[in-house]
């Protein structure tokens, strides 16, 4: 354990956001999600929810400020105005930790062609359906670097 990293961000996914540049992207992919087909490396939190690790990236990883968009959640398949109990919970918890960004929705296999090009996929155990979320990296300010 560390002193002031959210305890579900495992050696991996620590590595992961830790390595991740100003713009690159990770999925928080529910346990549906074709991840091990995808592209990018998989990093695996079984037995943890989709909340809980978006939760814990934004606790460390800032959004991108400079885009116009930097959060998107799957679109409902047939009902694209439709938005599942899931994606409102997302949506607090960006605006909570990271800011006034909209998690905006997109199309199903324009998410899967978003998600080939990210840095990473966090494959969870959430299942609930449409739980999945994209992040763009941000900019951390030097101000943020330490916690004391």
């Amino acid at each position: 354990m560390l002193k002031g990293i959210h305890p579900l961000l495992g050696p991996d996914l620590l590595h992961a956001i830790r390595t991740m540049g100003h713009g690159d992207e990770i999925v928080i992919a529910d346990a549906n999600f074709p991840a091990a087909s995808m592209g990018p490396k998989v990093v695996r939190a079984d037995g943890v929810d989709a909340l809980g690790i978006t939760e814990a990236v934004l606790a460390h990883m800032p959004l991108d400020t400079f885009a116009a968009e930097s959060a998107w959640r799957m679109e409902v398949v047939g009902d694209p105005l439709a938005v599942p109990e899931i994606c409102v919970e997302f949506q607090a918890l960006v605006t909570k930790l990271a800011g006034d960004f909209e998690v905006v929705p997109i199309e199903r296999f324009a998410f899967y062609e978003r998600s080939r090009k990210a840095a990473y996929i966090v494959a969870t155990t959430e299942f609930r359906l449409y739980g999945n979320i994209i992040l763009k990296k941000g900019v951390v300010q030097e101000q943020e670097l330490y916690r004391v």
